[in-house]
């Protein structure tokens, strides 16, 4: 039976023609045990859709590893590297992930305790909270009915490590309960109406091509510094209330008081990573790691008209880089450009790390038991950025 594919289902809130591209649903056939050609249909379409769905999926975690791995052969570890997060207890990645002990680059996530699962005896999971991370947070006697994006982001160590390819998401226990609703809480007055625990997507060329073409030369001659150990570096530091980066109140940890680092480990990422299938670019920057950005100057012979930074720069100083990227990537959260994914268990979702950003999204009872299982790999190779062509294109 040949694969079928049929495009996710939007919420009301979506704008249909900022998804003709984004995500898909594939049908008749088994995620866990692909031949070589449905393998091959199934990375194609992962590049083109930035996002996959199976229903009602049947995967262990041994699967769930060869499934992810087969985007990136050569790739072997934990995006974070294996059991990495569990021992630098400053990380904010500290209390969101259990190890399955036979498949280390399988992470338990959610919510509640689990009992005997896979290998682990107990397992007391805590869904991130805004309240632990942003500045300001949703009123207690509000808490279960509205909420935030906790953190949009990639999946990536952003030192050392290399970005994953894919991320695969594998629901086994999903509570129901009624829909909460986002606040943006940035005097935009936006809001979202969200299924509970949704996973909240969007994709980053959409973020690209919604630029004004001041915006879109800036993006496509700049590149990232990432701090070293970035979520050591944060932890101390208070996110904005769209959960897109963090507050300028210079609260990072000092460099010298970071776990031991390397200047050759720390990453320098173009903005935009191009996409190995379709050539589009990307708007791939994990806002809250940022701590510099580079901007190459324009190509001989371009406009300089409007030209933000026509000759090139480094922007060291940590609030003009935050407030650049938010003015970049903010326009691409807005209600109706946001996917918020409505869980079924059984449900795995494959999703193009270096395509699109996601976030944790909502606010579960103590009660409400949720579970995961996530894997991704540090990938065997770095991003590839604009090509000398687009630069000419966009610069």
């Amino acid at each position: 039976m040949a694969i079928e594919v049929a495009s996710l289902p939007l919420p009301p809130s979506a704008d249909p023609s900022k998804f003709q591209d984004f995500g898909r649903e594939v049908k008749n056939v088994d995620p866990g045990n692909l031949s070589g050609d449905e393998f091959a249909q199934i990375h194609d379409l992962l590049y083109k859709h930035g996002a996959l769905l199976f229903k009602n999926a049947n995967l262990t975690p041994e699967q769930q590893y060869a499934l992810t791995k087969a985007f990136d052969p050569a790739s072997e570890n934990y995006g974070h590297g294996n059991n990495k997060t569990g021992e630098t207890k400053k990380s904010i990645l500290h209390p969101d992930l259990k190890t399955i002990p036979r498949v280390p680059q399988v992470q338990l996530i959610g919510n509640g305790t689990v009992y005997d699962h896979e290998g682990l005896a107990e397992a007391k999971l805590k869904h991130p909270h805004h309240k632990t991370f942003h500045k300001t947070s949703i009123p207690d006697e509000e808490d279960l009915d509205f909420t935030r994006f906790y953190r949009w982001h990639i999946d990536a160590a952003l030192y050392d490590l290399s970005p994953p390819r894919v991320t695969t998401l594998y629901a086994l226990r999903v509570p129901k309960g009624k829909t909460q609703v986002v606040r943006y809480d940035d005097g935009t007055g936006d809001t979202l109406p969200v299924p509970l625990g949704t996973t909240a997507f969007v994709s980053g060329k959409t973020m690209f091509d919604i630029l004004s073409p001041e915006l879109k030369s800036l993006a496509v001659r700049s590149k990232v510094r990432y701090a070293p150990h970035p979520y050591v570096w944060m932890a101390p530091s208070h996110a904005l209330s769209t959960g897109l980066g963090i507050e300028t109140e210079d609260l990072e940890l000092p460099l010298e008081e970071l776990p031991a680092w390397e200047e050759s480990k720390i990453k320098t990422f173009p903005v935009l990573w191009k996409n190995p299938v379709t050539g589009d670019l990307h708007f791939q920057v994990h806002p809250c790691g940022a701590q510099k950005l580079i901007v190459d100057p324009l190509p001989e012979g371009a406009n300089r008209e409007g030209a933000l930074y026509p000759d090139g720069t480094t922007i060291s100083d940590l609030k003009t880089v935050r407030e650049l990227l938010y003015k970049m990537q903010r326009p691409a959260i807005a209600p109706p450009l946001v996917y918020p994914h409505d869980w079924d268990e059984k449900d795995l979702v494959l999703f193009h790390n270096r395509g699109v950003l996601h976030t944790v999204v909502g606010a579960f009872a103590a009660d409400q038991v949720r579970a995961f299982h996530q894997c991704n790999l540090a990938a065997s190779d770095d991003p590839a950025g604009p090509t000398d062509d687009d630069v000419k294109k966009w610069a």
